[in-house]
């Protein structure tokens, strides 16, 4: 079994138990990080290919060691200018074992840090659910002439944005 990853904006094809070298990752040395733009799997039997990513799978991986690249020259010259200078600079990277390509439904891990609403997201929610009209002021023109396709009103592309707003709410 084998899937392509998106690993800090590079793409790695990965299978089980192999060694990867990558830009270097903020983690700590030996903590587990979890890669979920998967582009691509491939397990012998089926095929899927992400468009542009696969819901629902994951890459985990465990952090080896930091290091540094080879040392990278870069000379730059103009001629006739007398103008030559002469830099380098080492990469940092991470050396990364991959441990598992897994389905995140299948599988219940705890350490997988799923997005849960705040409590100022959860107050903005309750307000919206307590007002009966949404609030268009807020919406660009694009937002409101789309609203008003849906809701079949006739003339909505030559109205301006106030105009829109009061038509809606008087819809509702």
């Amino acid at each position: 079994m084998f899937a392509v990853v998106e690993i800090l904006g590079q793409q790695f094809k990965v299978h089980k138990d192999q060694k990867l070298i990558v830009n270097k990752l903020d983690e700590k040395e030996g903590s587990e990080v979890f890669f979920e733009n998967v582009l691509l799997i491939d397990n012998g039997k089926e095929f899927s290919l992400g468009t542009p990513t696969i819901d629902g799978y994951s890459v985990k991986a465990k952090i080896i060691k930091h290091l540094r690249g080879d040392k990278v020259i870069v000379f730059k010259k103009k001629r006739r200018k007398g103008y030559r200078v002469k830099n380098g600079h080492k990469q940092h990277l991470s050396e990364i074992l991959i441990e598992s390509i897994s389905n995140i439904k299948t599988v219940k891990n705890k350490n997988l840090k799923k997005a849960t609403p705040s409590e100022s997201n959860s107050r903005k929610l309750n307000t919206k659910e307590n007002n009966d009209k949404p609030d268009l002021k807020s919406k660009s023109l694009l937002e409101l002439k789309d609203i008003a396709k849906r809701k079949k009103i006739s003339g909505y592309s030559s109205m301006k944005k106030n105009d829109l707003i009061e038509t809606i709410n008087s819809l509702n």
